[in-house]
């Protein structure tokens, strides 16, 4: 029972979803962030099953450079204060670097990495006046390594990594002031069924697949004893994908590629899709994916 006041953006689906319905359980203030207000009554309800504290919703999009903006003054209208921020949003694509429309390949990029920017250019100077608080970015596992026809995503999570340490470094001289970064694996939600699709091939997560709410915990724990350095990983393959990736890369190289098509996609063919990149799609957002019955 913390009564602290959490903003999360991105939280109509997967892991911010899951995120809001764990510290709403906690006695904790939610405000809910997605640019769809459908989904964010979906998500709404489902927290106010879960919790026994407020529930506000703001529709807004945080690509929009005004958008954070927007969204802190709200939320400080409501509440006065902001405790926890956790920045989930994001949008995938898969394709190759060369397949990919540009617009797509932009907008994966941008959602991830000026969103973060502009959330953290908006929210830090509020927490260094309370001279308390916690940014939370969830970034990933592929914001350490690279994929073959994942290029879009890998370039956005490098990025927003780059953001994220960066402030790691920059808010030292605010001892309570803390960043914090989330990097999962493969997690069971609906981002690869809504992903930007120019393989010919349906995707899907890769074993081994985590639970929403798994990571949703680890979230948690950081809101309630921040961890500066670096990032908290979330998933058993990690850290032996990532040494393969910076020790034995050419080794790496040679099976990345066939266990992308092998684990990654399935035999399902699909025409060239932009999913939810430009426009969202509620109904088929939740805290949850369709793992593993599309196999």
């Amino acid at each position: 029972m913390t009564g602290r006041v959490v903003l999360v953006v991105g939280a109509s689906s997967g892991i911010g979803l899951a995120a809001a319905v764990a510290f709403c359980s906690r006695g904790d203030a939610v405000v809910l962030v997605s640019r769809s207000g459908e989904a964010l009554d979906a998500a709404e309800k489902a927290c106010r099953e879960g919790g026994i504290a407020g529930v506000d919703v703001i529709v807004d999009d945080i690509g929009d450079p005004g958008g954070a903006g927007r969204i802190v003054g709200q939320t400080l209208e409501r509440h006065g204060r902001i405790d926890v921020v956790v920045h989930s949003a994001t949008t995938m694509g898969y394709g190759s670097v060369e397949a990919m429309p540009p617009d797509v390949f932009t907008s994966v990029v941008d959602t991830a990495i000026h969103g973060t920017l502009h959330l953290a250019q908006a929210v830090l100077p509020v927490l260094r006046r309370q001279r308390a608080g916690v940014f939370i970015g969830v970034n990933s596992l592929l914001g350490s390594i690279t994929v073959p026809q994942m290029g879009a995503y890998s370039t956005a999570k490098w990025g927003q990594r780059a953001v994220l340490r960066t402030l790691q470094q920059e808010t030292r001289d605010e001892p309570e002031v803390h960043v914090c970064i989330v990097s999962p694996g493969s997690v069971n939600t609906p981002v690869y069924y809504q992903a930007a699709n120019y393989t010919g091939h349906a995707a899907r997560p890769p074993v081994p697949v985590l639970s929403s709410e798994r990571v949703a915990a680890a979230i948690v724990r950081l809101a309630d004893r921040p961890r500066r350095n670096v990032s908290v990983r979330v998933g058993p393959g990690n850290p032996l994908v990532i040494a393969g990736f910076r020790i034995l890369p050419g080794l790496y190289d040679l099976l990345v590629g066939p266990l992308f098509r092998i684990a990654a996609l399935t035999r399902r063919t699909v025409a060239p899709t932009r999913g939810n990149v430009f426009e969202p799609n509620p109904a088929g957002e939740g805290a949850h994916g369709r793992w593993p019955v599309d196999q």
